[in-house]
Order: structure tokens, then sequence, then C-alpha cells
């Protein structure tokens, strides 16, 4: 039983040099880091309005398509990286058959990104 706890003794010690680490970072942060907030600061951040008023407020549309797109192209990228590991340990044959489910896949991205340059959803005033 002993010997099989030793096996997992790089782990632990990995494991407790990153909580370690991780505490020391975030007390050097607080220790060392300049408190003084000022309007700059406390304005609004990526969201294009404050964040403290009301949560039934309007808001422009164009975060969410902005949003979406990225999700679209995050989501690309994350079948991407696969697809481009395996394609090669395939067959002949399905080799060929992935290659071109890609590029369907690449296609069917590339017109919906056309579509939203066109309706101007990329334009920020």
């Amino acid at each position: 039983m002993n010997a099989y706890l030793l096996e997992y003794l790089p782990a632990l010690i990995f494991l407790a040099i990153g909580g370690v680490l991780g505490l020391l970072f975030t007390i050097a942060a607080f220790a060392v880091a300049p408190k003084n907030p000022d309007s700059e600061k406390l304005s609004a951040y990526e969201c294009g309005f404050n964040a403290f008023d009301d949560a039934r407020m309007k808001f422009d549309v164009r975060f969410y398509l902005v949003s979406i797109l990225f999700i679209i192209f995050d989501l690309e990228v994350a079948f991407l990286f696969p697809w481009a590991v395996s394609l090669f340990d395939l067959s002949h044959g399905g080799m060929v058959f992935a290659f071109w489910s890609m590029m369907v896949f690449l296609g069917v991205l590339t017109v919906g990104f056309i579509y939203e340059w066109k309706k101007g959803a990329l334009e920020w005033e």
C-alpha cells in the first residue's frame, strides 16, 4: 500500500507548490498594489455601461453580436485542433472525408462571418 501512495507523491508536491505560489502571489498583490481608486478605475469595463445600475436597463444589441461572434470562432478553434491532430492518423479514405467535412464546416463559418461583416456587426461607433 505504501508503494502505491508514493506514486502520487510528485503530484502532491506539485499541488502543494502551486497552492503556495498562488497564495504567495495573492498576498503579495494585496500588500504591494497601490490602493487609490479614482473615477477612471471605477468606470465601466468591457461591458459599455455601469455595472451598478438597474439590472433591467436596456443596452445595445451589439454586445450580444460580439459575444456570439466570439463564441462561434472559439468553437471553431475547439473543433479545429482535434481535427488537425488526428487527420493524418486516418486511412486515406477517412482522411479525404475528414478534410472535406472540415472544409464544409469552415465554409459555413466563413459565410456566417461575411454575413455579419456585411450587416455591420463588426463596426463599432
